[in-house]
């Protein structure tokens, strides 16, 4: 894997700092005669060009006309707004609350046909019970300080959910057994959950494999991610959500998950561990 999920990002970032300094360099100007045309300092356009700053809109706009090559700032301007997106913080993203978080993801999960689901520590999205998800998004809430929505951004999870019924895509998914025993949720609501797990394995289009934990290792556990269709994952950190979609990034991620997919078990030896998860419950 990369030394770090927000590498895409940085990547990007790069790129359009790269292609900066080519605009520069091919006007033949100075850091300081390029300030003086757009009409700030030096430091800026060295900060820019080394990615300690990321350019704005007007910044990028102002370095093109500066170097006559006022026809690359649409291009610049857009690549430079897709590499802030790539890492979001979870906060920014959720300010507004979290149901709307759950709403605006619709559309990504209406057009994708194959889902590669890895969670390490909690159920998968996809097959979160109302319930479940309801005191998982308010622990979310009352840790990052948002206004608590839970009830209605489970609402809008479980209903997002729905397409996995459809019969026209595929989800393939990879818990780790540790996540069974998380208390996210009261007794009552994990055996839910649980027993959700357990219907769920008999939809056609769904792969549900456990990882057991006496497994012998041949791939550490990462942070939860999801890789839609073979072009796109998102990465899911503790501050922000990552989305990759270098191509190189993403086939490592594609590995992993094939790494974890074959340690994980299936149908019964998976009922088998989910029961026990319940029989826990007491």
């Amino acid at each position: 894997m990369s030394s770090s999920p927000s590498s895409s990002a940085q990547a990007a970032r790069e790129s359009v700092a790269e292609r900066l300094k080519e605009l520069r360099l091919d006007a033949e100007l100075t850091t300081q005669e390029l300030a003086d045309r757009c009409g700030w300092h030096k430091a800026k356009t060295s900060r820019i060009e080394n990615t300690k700053t990321m350019p704005s809109q007007a910044d990028i706009t102002a370095w093109c006309r500066a170097c006559n090559a006022a026809d690359h700032a649409p291009d610049l301007i857009a690549a430079s707004r897709s590499a802030d997106s790539m890492y979001v913080e979870w906060r920014r993203r959720q300010r507004t609350g979290l149901r709307r978080v759950q709403e605006a993801s619709v559309p990504l999960y209406q057009r994708t046909s194959r889902f590669r689901i890895y969670c390490s520590r909690l159920m998968p999205g996809l097959l979160q019970t109302e319930g479940y998800a309801r005191a998982l998004l308010a622990t979310i809430a009352d840790f990052r300080g948002l206004p608590d929505d839970s009830a209605r951004a489970a609402a809008a999870r479980v209903d997002r959910s729905h397409i996995i019924r459809d019969g026209h895509r595929r989800v393939v998914l990879v818990v780790e057994e540790d996540a069974l025993y998380h208390r996210i949720a009261d007794d009552a609501e994990m055996a839910a959950q649980l027993g959700y797990l357990l219907t769920t394995m008999s939809y056609p289009a769904i792969s549900l494999g456990i990882i057991p934990r006496s497994v012998h290792r041949n791939m550490w556990g990462t942070e939860t991610f999801t890789v839609f269709d073979d072009n796109r994952v998102h990465v899911e950190l503790l501050a922000a959500k990552v989305t990759v979609t270098t191509p190189s990034e993403v086939t490592l991620y594609l590995a992993a998950f094939e790494r974890l997919r074959r340690m994980a078990v299936y149908g019964a030896e998976a009922r088998t561990l989910i029961t026990g998860a319940l029989d826990s419950l007491g």
